[in-house]
């Protein structure tokens, strides 16, 4: 029943049909407001300026998953992380969201819900 976003993402091995068959929406470009998760596709650095803007869409006990591409000097969980902390987000989880991509999950703390 959730209702997430995919933005940026390739339909690597398969996860947006995955997603789409476990979700009650999937939309693939534009956030709509109240949503249970956004997974989102960083390239660069500058791409996590829109974290502020997402942390507004999600639901107070939703979830941002950044995905971004393994061993690129220019974009590390460090950059996410501290991307993240600036805008009120923490880190809570990390994982290999495929052969080449990471992920970082960020929620709101439980503070502020």
């Amino acid at each position: 029943g959730a209702i997430v976003a995919a933005l940026g993402l390739d339909d690597e091995r398969g996860f947006l049909a995955e997603l789409r068959g476990r979700a009650a929406a999937v939309h693939p470009a534009q956030p709509p407001k109240d949503a249970d998760m956004v997974v989102f596709r960083a390239e660069a650095e500058g791409d996590l300026a829109r974290l502020a803007a997402l942390e507004r869409v999600i639901r107070r006990d939703g979830a941002i998953w950044v995905v971004w591409p393994k061993g690129r000097p220019a974009l590390k969980e460090d950059h996410v992380r501290a991307a993240a902390l600036k805008v009120g987000l923490v880190d809570v989880k990390v994982c290999a969201f495929s052969e080449t991509l990471s992920a970082l999950k960020l929620m709101v703390p439980v503070a502020r819900r």
